[in-house]
């Protein structure tokens, strides 16, 4: 594939498609897509100030002849249009593969990877690096603030990117990450996920592993000190050194970098350095989780070169990323955020720092949509329960598909919990149960129909 050729990209709509697409217009490439569905923000504005054309639908007709096509990991064997790739012979390739090969190949990778937090530390990764100068490239699986898109080259020999763990393609079932070759690599946590290709942690573990052997020597890796499945992960064999991390009050006389929060929601905390502190934090993140997103990023920025002072001056300056606990409107007193959530701890991090930052009297009110594979295959129902104590009320959408009982929602929640058959009926009832001093955050990895827009319209206009 020549710089000047077009290219056609399958699955466009998916961050992670989305923003190499946008890397590929920036090499000089002809750029069409297609996905399944009619796009939303912000990858629909990302690909329209890109210039970026893509169609709606996977239909055949639709498919450019003779033309490389870059597929997507949401295609399948069965699909009309990639039925007529292979039958026309159009050469094709996976997304990371073709990242690795056109934008990777001669760049120092900072990759980010694990269960939760990826894109937070990645956002948080390339904003240190852009404060001290070094116009990195990236590949963000959100909108960082600071840069507005999730996508671009840079102008550096530096590349930070979000390291997934889902499989490939349809043809190349190897895990996303394991294309990459990082110098420099941050394993945030490991836990299971993603029960629609792995069957177990073991086997998440394996392709962990598969992902260390692919770091050099000279390399880096940085992971938490408390991690059981990372251990299991580096005991099947490490070549790299490894440097550890920690939050909260454990004590850990071998962590590198170590956080103590200074108040309630964490945004205020000290960083450590051995004995020794390295400065004094106050931002606009909350939680523990985001002291370790932190941590994990100030430590690898230093490994490309950044001094510890200086990453620590960048982390106020952090304007968050786009559906992390992101402020979408404050109306008589209610604060309506959204959050990409995707897994039972994510949502109980989430919680437990928004909770320390509550005003006197305040609540914290959830309205969640169960949207991810695992999530609707009901592999953590019961975590899920434990998660959503930390609410004071809780409004479920169940989606018609949903594969799993929610009586242990109910048995744990009881009273504060209510279900919604639709999105219409939860916004029917949102509105009357908000008042003055309330947080609600609605919690989905996808568009929740426009909930959050629609609700903050209604809002408006039933209390200007």
């Amino acid at each position: 594939m020549s710089r000047s050729a077009d290219l056609h990209i399958l699955g466009i709509g998916g961050t992670f498609m989305g923003g190499l697409a946008q890397l590929a217009r920036a090499r000089g490439y002809r750029v069409s897509g297609a996905d399944g569905q009619a796009l939303y923000p912000p990858m629909s504005e990302q690909l329209e100030a890109a210039n970026i054309p893509y169609h709606a639908g996977y239909d055949a007709a639709a498919l450019p002849s003779d033309v490389p096509v870059v597929v997507g990991n949401v295609m399948t064997r069965g699909m009309p249009v990639i039925e007529a790739m292979l039958d026309r012979g159009q050469p094709y390739v996976s997304g990371p593969q073709w990242l690795a090969e056109h934008v990777l190949h001669d760049r120092w990778v900072l990759a980010v990877a694990g269960t939760h937090g990826k894109t937070t530390t990645s956002s948080l990764l390339a904003w240190i690096l852009e404060y001290a100068g070094m116009a990195p490239g990236f590949l963000i699986g959100g909108v960082p603030g600071n840069f507005g898109v999730s996508a671009r080259l840079g102008e550096s020999p530096f590349f930070v990117i979000e390291a997934d763990e889902y499989d490939s393609a349809f043809f190349d079932k190897r895990a996303k990450f394991v294309h990459y070759r990082p110098r420099t690599l941050v394993l945030n946590n490991l836990e299971f996920d993603h029960a629609d290709i792995y069957p177990d942690l073991a086997a998440i573990e394996r392709q962990f592993h598969h992902l260390v052997r692919t770091v050099p020597g000279q390399g880096k890796i940085l992971m938490p000190h408390d991690d059981p499945a990372l251990e299991r992960v580096l005991e099947a064999g490490c070549w790299t050194p490894v440097e550890r991390l920690a939050t909260g009050m454990a004590e850990a006389p071998q962590a590198a970098l170590c956080a103590r929060s200074l108040n309630a929601d964490g945004s205020r905390f000290r960083v450590l350095q051995g004995e020794r502190t390295a400065g004094e934090v106050e931002w606009g993140m909350c939680g523990l989780h985001n002291q370790a997103n932190a941590l994990s990023a100030l430590a690898a920025a230093r490994h490309a070169g950044v001094p510890l002072e200086t990453g620590l001056a960048a982390l106020p300056e952090f304007r968050g990323v786009r559906r992390r606990q992101e402020l979408r409107a404050e109306i008589e007193g209610v604060r309506i955020l959204d959050d990409f959530a995707h897994h039972p701890t994510a949502i109980r991090m989430t919680l437990e720092g928004l909770r320390g930052g509550l005003p006197e009297g305040g609540r914290l009110l959830v309205a969640l949509e169960p949207r991810s594979n695992t999530m609707r295959m009901g592999v953590h129902a019961g975590a899920l329960s434990e998660a959503l104590d930390r609410a004071d009320a809780v409004h479920l959408y169940r989606p018609p598909d949903l594969d799993w009982s929610i009586g242990p929602l109910r048995t744990r929640l009881e009273e504060r919990l209510s279900v919604a058959a639709s999105v219409d009926d939860l916004l029917q009832d949102l509105p009357g149960d908000l008042r003055a001093g309330d947080t609600l955050v609605i919690m989905s990895n996808g568009g929740f129909d426009g909930l959050h827009q629609r609700l903050i319209d209604r809002l408006r206009e039933e209390r200007s």
